[in-house]
């Protein structure tokens, strides 16, 4: 195992080899260094939506208090796929 100041040292002569010869990197790693884009969350916008037709149906049921827990459960989703798109949108 690698102490602290010695993975700071490899991190560091990794950025240096990459920028000195990115194509012997390349060959040595099998591909770029690149970070993949990031993808929109679409995943949470479909939970936020599920969850807000589950806090509807339990209010026409008359279960009142957990349609007000469920709702607010779906607005926490709601504003953290809102966050994250704002996100994905400023990259």
């Amino acid at each position: 195992m690698l102490s602290k100041e010695d993975t700071r040292r490899l991190s560091q002569l990794e950025r240096q080899l990459r920028r000195d010869d990115p194509d012997f990197c390349a060959r040595m790693g099998g591909g770029n260094f690149s970070v993949p884009a990031p993808r929109p969350p679409i995943a949470l916008f479909i939970a936020a939506a599920v969850i807000a037709v589950a806090a509807i149906v339990l209010g026409a049921v008359g279960w009142w208090i957990a349609s007000i827990i469920v709702a607010v459960w779906g607005a926490v989703t709601a504003a953290a796929a809102g966050y994250r798109f704002q996100k994905f949108r400023s990259r």
